[in-house]
């Protein structure tokens, strides 16, 4: 089904880094997965916020960063659950021609924090609180929170998988490509017991206020409200 699916041009045949991200921002990602899958499982069960528009968030997510790799696996998910070629290919495109109005502020966080590399403003996160409720909220947090993990990973991937394929993509290097994939494999069991165990406690996954006092962008000021 796939195969009918005609991706935009700028991820079929991406070449560069449209966000590239470090291996402390990879750790720190994976750490937010057992709390983000916790509230995922929830949802299942409770079905606070619809399938499709977790769907969408993360399409959203994956818009922003760029990840052509999960571009191409939430298409097929996407498809299966029913969503329309057009309508994936809008929110790949970020067009935002298929946004409901009921779904626009998540739809809009979902790209602030993709922007704001998972270090979304407090006041973006608390419009969504107000907009749906804080347990919809928590959990549109935790889809934007696992599609950024999967992100943070499949870019270096696709950037890989470029290279083989004889395009490599621009400012890059083998060493990049070949050191995030394979520490991404060595991170993730101990950022996942590290995330489990965070979780057990009680902290919070909720981490806002992605600012940079001293100038430095690699350098936010983190709050886990």
């Amino acid at each position: 089904m796939i195969k009918h699916l005609k991706l935009p041009d700028t991820i079929s045949s991406r070449t560069e880094y449209k966000k590239k991200f470090s291996l402390w921002e990879m750790y720190r990602a994976f750490v937010l997965i057992p709390g983000a899958i916790a509230k995922m499982i929830g949802n299942k069960i409770t079905k606070s916020v619809d399938k499709d528009l977790i769907e969408r968030v993360q399409l959203a997510v994956t818009e922003v960063n760029g990840c052509a790799a999960c571009s191409y696996a939430h298409t097929y998910l996407a498809l299966k659950q029913g969503l329309s070629n057009e309508e994936i290919y809008s929110f790949l495109s970020g067009d935002g021609n298929f946004i409901k109005q009921k779904e626009a502020r998540a739809i809009v966080f979902a790209q602030h924090f993709a922007d704001t590399r998972g270090f979304p403003k407090k006041d973006a996160y608390q419009a969504i609180i107000n907009e749906y409720g804080e347990k919809k909220a928590r959990i549109i947090l935790a889809a934007a929170q696992l599609m950024m993990a999967g992100n943070i990973y499949g870019i270096p991937y696709s950037a890989l998988q470029s290279r083989l394929k004889g395009k490599p993509y621009k400012d890059s290097s083998l060493m990049y490509e070949l050191g995030m994939h394979g520490a991404g494999f060595i991170f993730l069991p101990i950022a996942l017991i590290h995330g489990l165990l965070r979780t057990l406690v009680g902290f919070s996954n909720i981490r806002l206020d992605h600012c940079c006092p001293d100038g430095n962008p690699d350098n936010p000021t983190e709050s886990t409200d």
